[in-house]
């Protein structure tokens, strides 16, 4: 797994749209937050732009993001939000330059298309907030973004859920956004989980939407030869009028019993205010299901 050169003071990261259009008006605390690092910020011609829900075509965001990652003076790219369409642009970016000359990709939600495409490359990629979140990210979550773009080793302490499957594994984290990852079985931008540990995560969801997701990763082996599995948040979860009968968590449970390896619920990243870093595809260590670091 190839890891991209970790920035230094002076060093650029471009702020680009994958996906949902975003404006320029709301990115100053994100902006702020970068030069306060010792960090300079480029704005990619994706922002501002809005095709319906997108920010522009999906060949312009496909454009920006190409001029991004071949540029070599850009260090970093910080995808500015989530919601839907960098899958609609990935197919017309081409990576060859990216190979030689690899930078960190960072994001969550819709952003799990780069993670998952770039991971399948040979590169990790950082699981972490993008520059909308930064205004109402706590002073603590910034800093495990500082500290993973800067290369500084990240440690976090969890609680042990009653639930958790107890185990001690090290191996190379992958995953990210649960509806994400299930949009792109079959494309080669699919996940694979063999000798990973898989990090999942969700919200605004049907509950039985996570039971036929989770069931569909089961039946294309994804669970096969998987070493661990930390589950994030699940929130803002929707039932029918007559129930599913289980929650998120039990719902994986109940998928995943048949198999050994550990499980640690609850862990603290996702779409909620406390969500953390994570480097994607990093050796990752679950200990006892208390600590985890890399």
């Amino acid at each position: 797994m190839t890891l991209p050169p970790h920035l230094k003071k002076g060093d650029t990261i471009a702020i680009v749209a994958t996906a949902r259009k975003n404006i320029d008006d709301n990115l100053k605390p994100a902006i702020q937050l970068a030069k306060s690092w010792g960090l300079e910020v480029v704005i990619g011609n994706s922002i501002g732009l809005d095709n319906n829900q997108l920010a522009g075509t999906d060949e312009q965001r496909a454009s920006d993001f190409q001029n991004m990652i071949d540029n070599p003076n850009i260090h970093a790219i910080w995808c500015v939000r989530g919601g839907y369409g960098t899958a609609r642009m990935i197919d017309l970016v081409d990576f060859s330059k990216f190979i030689n000359n690899p930078k960190w990709i960072v994001g969550f939600s819709d952003v799990t298309v780069l993670h998952s495409h770039l991971n399948n490359l040979g590169f990790a990629t950082i699981h972490g907030i993008m520059p909308v979140n930064v205004e109402k990210a706590s002073p603590e979550v910034e800093e495990t973004l500082r500290k993973a773009l800067f290369g500084l080793p990240l440690s976090y302490t969890v609680p042990c859920e009653n639930e958790n499957k107890l185990g001690k594994v090290t191996g190379e984290l992958l995953g990210g956004n649960l509806s994400i990852l299930y949009s792109l079985m079959g494309s080669k931008s699919q996940i694979d989980c063999r000798g990973k540990i898989l990090f999942l995560e969700d919200l605004d969801e049907y509950l039985y939407h996570i039971d036929r997701m989770m069931l569909s990763l089961k039946r294309c082996g994804c669970f096969d030869g998987l070493k661990g599995l930390v589950v994030g948040s699940f929130i803002k979860m929707h039932d029918n009028e007559i129930p599913w009968g289980k929650t998120a968590n039990q719902i994986i449970a109940d998928i995943t019993k048949n198999y050994n390896f550990p499980v640690v619920y609850n862990f603290p990243s996702g779409h909620i205010h406390n969500n953390n870093t994570l480097f994607l595809e990093e050796k990752f260590h679950l200990m006892q299901m208390i600590k985890i670091r890399f």
